[in-house]
């Protein structure tokens, strides 16, 4: 058959794939790294190497090192906040159901994901870089402070809640679960099977002591089931 009559064929596909794929190829070894090593330690060219691409290849996606980190936290964090925030804009059942499955979405989108080790290396190393600081301050702990505040100003208009300053609240409801996500990446795996914390049991202990103390006098919550193997 002579091959000129033939009409010309597109590439093949898993080319096509692999070039669309770099970017997040990309993002998934600058997390994995940046988790391992911290941002500091991280070099440019070892996350291009684990990605299987050239530093140029990098460069061209993400002009420096911040620039992926920041599009490591919008992806792994900033994405998952706004997924909360339409929750919250279609929800129809109580603010104390709304409350707890904000707070377990936390836990199964990046508590319990690779992403959870942003958090670790946010704290321990965001302050050595101010332009980072302000980013991750306007693009995760500012929406997602007000997503929570919006869920308790709800409950306090329902007359579910209590009048509580929503700011504090809000703390008060982070802090316990940057403690659990930081224990996993620290001290956490040194401890014991016997001793190591159940993040998903201990996660329903927050939830349930959180409504119970916005809600004053409300009977027991009926805690959910918790999946074992998502926690291992």
């Amino acid at each position: 058959m002579n091959n000129d009559l033939l009409p010309p064929q597109d590439p093949p596909a898993p080319r096509r794939r692999r070039k669309e794929a770099r970017p997040q190829e990309l993002l998934d070894a600058a997390l994995d790294l940046f988790v391992e090593k911290g941002f500091a330690a991280t070099r440019a060219e070892e996350v291009a190497a684990r990605a299987g691409v050239s530093k140029g290849t990098l460069y061209l996606y993400y002009p420096s090192k911040e620039e992926l980190l920041k599009a490591v936290v919008r992806q792994n964090v900033a994405s998952k906040i706004a997924e909360g925030m339409a929750l919250v804009d279609c929800f129809e059942g109580s603010a104390s159901e709304l409350l707890a499955l904000v707070l377990r979405g936390w836990w199964e989108r990046i508590g319990e994901t690779k992403a959870s080790g942003i958090l670790k290396l946010m704290m321990a190393e965001v302050g050595n870089f101010p332009d980072l600081a302000q980013f991750y301050l306007r693009e995760v702990i500012e929406p997602s402070h007000a997503l929570l505040q919006r869920v308790l100003r709800m409950g306090v208009e329902r007359g579910e809640f209590r009048a509580t300053d929503p700011e504090y609240t809000v703390h008060a409801l982070v802090a316990p679960m940057l403690f659990v996500s930081m224990q996993m990446h620290s001290i956490g795996p040194c401890m014991g099977t016997e001793r190591q914390i159940d993040p998903c049991r201990f996660v329903e202990v927050q939830i349930d002591l959180m409504l119970r103390g916005l809600r004053g006098d409300a009977p027991p919550l009926t805690l959910s089931a918790c999946s074992p193997p998502a926690c291992a």
